[in-house]
């Protein structure tokens, strides 16, 4: 059905209990849709951050900012569980192009109406469509390495080179966003977030050879039937990510208001760097490990971690105590995207995939919409750093849920000889 490792890879990955990047990298025909994905979801890291840094230059406020800030994330969450499934039924290339198209325009013109000093509810206007058409280039590549990978153990170092990648550009994202906002125009990361996701997502979109093929029961109530939110785990998950989200969310607007109550916003980016470097390389350590506990418990104890560093944050009064925090919270956060996304292979069956992937995706952009919402209001109100509240409130929030429903990511034990045959494991849920 889909491609296989090369010989090479599967002969690596089958003598050793510990599958490396290096065999990942040589499959066959990866890197025709990994270096155009990078390049594609690079823009995503840039948006929100400089969504904030445009609107508070216009307005002044970070409350405005974090507003017109949430309104995309709101609606990326809203629709990118949509624009997956569509993908898994139409395939990624009908759904990219129209999307990447329709999100330059709308990125263009919110960027036209914040340098007008338009009203704010003009700005939720521009940001709605801008929100909604972000590509989902990120659930795609995982989607693409699901039909690479059929039953191979490479599928969880694939899980965390992903997370790693994601990381990476959370480390040059803010970096170029704030570089390009404070050194050139304010304007001027929202228009190369336009202009990259152009670009990038028209090269991605171009590599139809990986795609996952088009499910053959994509009629409506199929597909209806078949949605990935109908397993409870994946409803556990969600809440799981958005978690995560509140702390991406939470970290963008306080570390933004911190560095310019000191008179050094540029630290804004370098900080934010740190931040996303510490999940970087936790995140490639977590992909070299051959883990022997199972995945819902190192989900519970990662998530433990990660809520017990966010919620030292607020306490941090100095850029380099901020810093050592930063890089713990970003340490903890890895382990939980990677093991997450690992768990969607076994939660989920694999014509369901792609649309899982975006719910997650979706929450964690949710989360980090009510976050900078939240965060804003606060460092407008209250005292400065009082914003770092809410990274420790979301992860509280969404570890005591983990804890609660954590038997609901455990897939059942007489669904999992479904599709055997190919690789997969396609649990029946019961509702």
């Amino acid at each position: 059905m889909g491609s296989t490792v090369t010989d090479e890879a599967a002969k690596t990955s089958t003598a050793s209990s510990r599958p490396g990047y290096g065999a990942l990298l040589r499959t066959r025909g990866a890197w025709t849709f990994l270096l155009p994905g990078f390049a594609a979801r690079q823009p995503f890291a840039m948006l929100t951050l400089s969504i904030v840094l445009l609107v508070q230059h216009t307005t002044g406020s970070y409350g405005a900012a974090g507003a017109a800030a949430a309104v995309t994330g709101v609606s990326m969450a809203l629709f990118a569980p949509y624009s997956g499934r569509l993908a898994d039924r139409y395939g990624q290339r009908a759904v990219l192009v129209p999307g990447v198209l329709v999100h330059t325009v709308s990125g263009l013109s919110l960027t036209a109406l914040a340098l007008a000093h338009a009203p704010l509810w003009a700005l939720f206007l521009a940001a709605v469509p801008t929100g909604a058409s972000v590509p989902q280039v990120g659930p795609m590549v995982r989607a693409r390495w699901g039909v690479k990978l059929q039953g191979s153990p490479l599928m969880g170092t694939a899980a965390a080179f992903e997370s790693v990648t994601d990381e990476l550009t959370f480390v040059f994202g803010p970096l170029l966003a704030t570089a390009l906002c404070t050194a050139v125009t304010p304007a001027a990361g929202l228009l190369t977030e336009a202009a990259l996701t152009l670009v990038g997502g028209l090269l991605f979109a171009a590599q139809k050879s990986t795609q996952p093929a088009v499910s053959v029961t994509a009629g409506p109530a199929r597909v209806g039937h078949g949605s990935a939110l109908r397993t409870p785990g994946v409803r556990v998950l969600v809440v799981t990510f958005l978690g995560i989200g509140s702390v991406f969310g939470g970290m963008q607007v306080s570390l933004a208001a911190f560095t310019e109550s000191i008179g050094e916003p540029g630290l804004n980016g370098v900080l934010y760097g740190v931040f996303a470097a510490g999940n970087m390389l936790s995140g490639i350590v977590c992909g070299a490990i051959a883990w022997r506990t199972a995945p819902q418990r190192r989900l519970v104890v990662g998530y433990a971690a990660l809520a017990l560093t966010a919620s030292a944050l607020w306490t941090a009064h100095s850029v380099l105590l901020l810093a050592a925090l930063g890089l713990l919270v970003g340490m903890c956060i890895a382990p939980s995207l990677i093991t997450g996304y690992t768990l969607v292979e076994a939660l989920v069956p694999a014509r369901a995939r792609t649309e899982a992937f975006t719910w997650l995706t979706g929450a964690v952009a949710l989360g980090q919409a009510a976050a900078v919402t939240v965060a804003g209001q606060l460092e407008d109100r209250l005292w400065g750093g009082s914003g770092f509240l809410v990274p420790m409130g979301g992860t509280v929030l969404a570890l005591l849920t983990l804890v609660a429903l954590r038997s609901a990511l455990i897939a059942r034990q007489e669904t999992q000889t479904v599709a055997r045959g190919v690789g997969h494991r396609s649990p029946v849920t019961v509702d």
